[in-house]
């Protein structure tokens, strides 16, 4: 198997066939041709709602980093999430991590509750006994997680339940962590994040270790009827993003790690959450999981209350104030605004760090901790 570096610049070996470049062509049309006897053209290009040529080339690649047996793109990561979760029938039971990105829990929480879907939530650290003690159909986790950058042995978590194991590994990419190696049984990225890393493409990724089971059969069959589908356009952009993605997940995870410990030794910083840093709870699993650095992702809690955080977020020049994560810009987020009744301490700020030169990064929190 090749390096990921290589699968990646090559885009799996996309290219145009039909003129020769050495990049793949984007063909829009939503319907393909038949023949005089109404048989298709191409049988595997019939509607755009059921497959095309881009979204087959982004997957690919995205299939061969994961180490997969198939993936399957969505419009969104939500998209890719309630794809999994539709597979459940009534009165299933699930465990879910706490602590996740809210749209996420927010999202569970209503669908299992109109669906009569026993939910158990329970902490990183409580995981492992918890599948243990209780049976569950499903076990949804988070590694590392949004915002607390908490960590989960997801190997451990395998051998604890009998049930889907299904691994948000958006944090991670699969550049860093391919949870398939550990033992989930499906991994799921918000492509729209690290895997694409420009801030213009909302896309969603599912990824399974067994195509021919069951679950995995209902989401394929789901996602064409239900029109789920990610458009060629961009699918296209996302393999175009995608042959710079170990670059740019090597230079963001190094930016990171390196403000990670320069703001836990800062006098205006209480803590630094981030995987790569030893104080953190779950870096001897990160150290395990994780190869190549931990990501862009950490959140930095100042001293103060919440108007000297939104004091400091408003000073940054550099990181840009918006929503998001694992774009080539860093981004900061004052995370109580967003989500004020989740628990969110009001000083946290998140932090999406991105490909810019360290010193400017190290510089512009300087300034804004002044």
């Amino acid at each position: 198997m090749k390096k990921p570096a290589t699968i990646a610049a090559h885009a799996a070996g996309a290219v145009d066939q039909h003129s020769g470049g050495v990049v793949p062509a984007l063909q829009p049309s939503t319907t393909f041709m038949r023949d005089a006897d109404y048989a298709p053209v191409r049988a595997d290009n019939i509607y755009s709602r059921d497959d095309s040529d881009n979204l087959r080339q982004a997957q690919e690649v995205l299939r061969r980093l994961e180490d997969a047996a198939e993936t399957l793109l969505f419009p969104s990561g939500m998209a890719a999430i309630a794809a999994v979760f539709r597979t459940l029938p009534n009165g299933a039971k699930v465990i879910v991590q706490s602590g996740i990105y809210w749209g996420t829990m927010a999202w569970i929480r209503d669908f299992c509750e109109r669906r009569e879907i026993a939910l158990t939530e329970v902490d990183a650290d409580d995981l492992i006994a918890t599948a243990a003690e209780q049976p569950a159909d499903l076990v949804f986790i988070e590694t590392p997680s949004n915002p607390w950058l908490k960590s989960v042995d997801i190997a451990a978590v395998k051998d604890a339940t009998s049930g889907l194991l299904v691994v948000d590994a958006t944090a991670a990419t699969p550049i860093l962590m391919r949870g398939l190696d550990f033992g989930a049984d499906i991994v799921m990225h918000s492509a729209t994040k690290g895997i694409n890393g420009h801030s213009d493409v909302l896309a969603g990724v599912l990824s399974t270790r067994n195509a021919e089971t069951e679950v995995w059969q209902m989401i394929r069959a789901d996602r064409k009827m239900a029109g789920a589908i990610l458009g060629p356009f961009e699918a296209w952009l996302l393999t175009r993003a995608m042959r710079t993605l170990p670059l740019r997940v090597e230079r963001m995870s190094q930016n990171a790690q390196e403000l990670a410990e320069h703001l836990l030794a800062h006098d205006g910083v209480e803590d630094v959450f981030y995987p790569g840093l030893p104080h953190h709870v779950g870096h001897a699993i990160a150290q395990k999981q994780m190869q190549g650095g931990y990501g862009s992702l950490l959140s930095v809690l100042v001293r103060g209350d919440r108007a000297r955080a939104l004091q400091v977020t408003g000073k940054l020049q550099v990181f840009l104030r918006a929503t998001s994560l694992g774009g080539v810009e860093s981004l900061v987020e004052h995370r109580q605004t967003i989500e004020p009744h989740t628990g969110i301490p009001e000083n946290l700020i998140r932090v999406s760090v991105g490909i810019e030169h360290i010193d400017d990064l190290i510089a512009d929190w300087e300034q804004a901790l002044a």
